[in-house]
């Protein structure tokens, strides 16, 4: 899973590269479990976004966009060769998730706490309607400071929606700082406990704590589950991880992706194709 996840990292770092703009940190710090959530839990048809039985995946910080994006590419969803349109204009694959052009992921987001109201509206909806589909949500631990997200946090154990599960990319940084210099969140877990949710959290890049968190969120029954998943702000690339300065907006340099590219496992011939176009 290491090298599978690597070459996921790989791909969103040379899309973010050819856009010269983006958000790294936070792409790589998610991308491990939006990948396991794809290739191994949800429910859906690569070829049937429109198909009303099918799971759900919400990407609320939707600035992580580039994972969504590698991850689609790596099980069938879009051709590779579409990554490295990121952010150019009248391609499909914008810097934050677009229903409109990428009907698979499901939402626009952007504002953060808005993709975590519009995945509970969905997990309500299809209670309604006796759909048996699960609705995956993630949002960025900076996001959690937004009202929204704890209004919606009452509404979903209100009405029981355990076929919703919010994934927390628990990272411990946003925008400009460290989360405990912004804003702190502790006891995060204590907090999501006291809203009635069933709370898991684990090692968002251990592929077993992640399977038992999906699988123990698909058993319980009458509240939400949320899977607080401490990540590692630019996993995979040394001189990204634990640094803010690599949150976003960043334009990386022709040696920074050569760096992130030896580190993450690329070939010499790899290098050059990239590198040297």
């Amino acid at each position: 899973m290491i090298k599978e996840n690597n070459w996921l990292r790989r791909k969103a770092l040379e899309s973010i590269y050819f856009a010269k703009s983006g958000h790294p940190g936070g792409v790589l710090s998610s991308i491990d479990i939006i990948n396991f959530l794809f290739s191994n839990t949800m429910k859906y048809n690569i070829n049937d976004f429109e198909n009303l039985n099918r799971d759900r995946f919400i990407l609320s910080k939707g600035h992580s966009a580039p994972a969504l994006y590698a991850v689609a590419a790596k099980v069938g969803i879009i051709p590779e060769e579409r990554l490295n349109g990121l952010r150019k204009i009248n391609h499909e694959l914008q810097a934050h998730t677009h229903r409109g052009s990428t009907p698979w992921a499901e939402a626009s987001t952007g504002s953060l706490g808005q993709g975590f109201s519009f995945a509970i509206g969905e997990a309500k909806a299809m209670k309604m309607q006796s759909i048996d589909n699960r609705v995956y949500v993630m949002l960025g631990d900076g996001e959690l400071q937004e009202g929204e997200v704890w209004e919606g946090a009452m509404f979903s154990s209100h009405h029981e929606l355990d076929n919703l599960c919010a994934i927390v990319d628990y990272n411990k940084m946003q925008s400009d700082d460290l989360n405990e210099n912004i804003i702190r969140l502790e006891p995060l877990v204590n907090k999501w406990e006291s809203f009635g949710w069933n709370v898991l959290e684990i090692d968002g890049h251990n592929s077993s704590e992640i399977k038992f968190a999906f699988d123990n969120a698909q058993i319980v029954k009458s509240k939400p589950s949320v899977i607080i998943a401490n990540t590692i702000k630019g996993k995979g690339v040394s001189y990204m991880e634990n640094s803010p300065t690599w949150h976003g907006s960043v334009k990386m340099s022709n040696s920074d992706l050569k760096q992130a590219l030896i580190e993450l496992g690329a070939t010499d011939n790899e290098i050059g194709a990239i590198v040297d176009k």
